[in-house]
């Protein structure tokens, strides 16, 4: 198992405990990443494109002018779609992109990112993440002290309001509650920022 340093808020390592292998120390499968994040992406898709075919737009019934002896190009109708304000070919219509995918895959994918962002030393572990008023002040203090730079998703667990408002309009911060944490978050995420509370919540749910 692979040791990691335990911070307090003002930066200073108090202790240090085991990251469970089964979420930190796996061999990243990226095909099951790439599956995840494909996946994610499809779900956030609203597919209410939408745009007028020939048919149905409005006019263009009749033949503008005689098939031949006029010297112009033949034409069947205005509304086709070389015509300015014709309909569009092969139009868009609305379509529902989400579908599902395998629980140990999206599990699998997790616990590949997470590997490899303990692999790269890029998961600060804190004993304990206190907000005791609505401070976005204090929340920024803390990351700088214990050298989290870039976008960071800051994971706790329970329901913590006073740090997830203090921390939301903190630039390229993402406070959420680990249980919530996503393949795609992760891994647009420079650093994982997590209390010990938050990594006993992971283990238990992944592990």
């Amino acid at each position: 198992m692979a040791k990691i340093d335990i911070f307090d808020m003002t930066g200073k390592v108090v202790g240090e405990t085991e990251l469970n292998d089964a979420i930190f120390g796996i061999e990243p499968n990226m095909s099951a990443v790439h599956s995840v994040v494909v996946n994610y992406l499809a779900n956030q898709r609203q597919g209410t494109q939408s745009a007028l075919t020939r048919a149905e737009v409005s006019g263009g019934g009749r033949k503008p002018w005689r098939q031949k002896g006029t010297g112009r190009a033949r034409q069947g109708s205005i509304r086709a779609p070389q015509w300015h304000h014709g309909g569009v070919a092969f139009a868009p219509k609305p379509r529902e992109y989400r579908y599902s995918i395998n629980k140990k895959i999206r599990r699998l994918a997790l616990k590949s990112v997470l590997s490899d962002k303990a692999a790269e030393g890029k998961i600060i572990l804190v004993d304990s993440i206190q907000a005791e008023e609505y401070k976005t002040s204090v929340i920024a203090k803390f990351l700088k002290a214990v050298k989290a730079e870039g976008k960071i998703m800051l994971a706790y667990a329970g329901e913590n309001d006073k740090l997830y408002r203090s921390a939301r309009n903190i630039e390229k911060v993402n406070p959420t509650d680990v249980t919530l944490i996503n393949t795609y978050k992760v891994l647009g995420s420079d650093y994982l920022v997590l209390d010990q509370a938050a990594l006993a919540k992971l283990e238990e749910v992944f592990a």
